[in-house]
């Protein structure tokens, strides 16, 4: 099951969206989370903190869940 993380904007960036998905406690974890685990987004391995996302975009972080982008 997917859990759904909604915002109200255009997109968010793929740091931002680990702090609002409680994956990490601060902003400035973001870097040092993407270097040690694997991110996928839409199917796609991707590890960067400024990636936008936008709703309808699908995150897997194995260990931490599935999620889904909402607006």
């Amino acid at each position: 099951m997917n859990e759904e993380i909604k915002i109200d904007t255009e997109y968010i960036t793929l740091g931002q969206f680990l702090k609002l998905a409680d994956v990490i406690q601060s902003g400035g974890m973001a870097k040092w989370f993407l270097s040690e685990h694997d991110v996928f987004i839409n199917g796609e391995q991707d590890q960067r903190r400024g990636r936008k996302l936008r709703s309808g975009d699908q995150v897997s972080i194995p260990g931490f869940g599935e999620f889904v982008i909402m607006q």
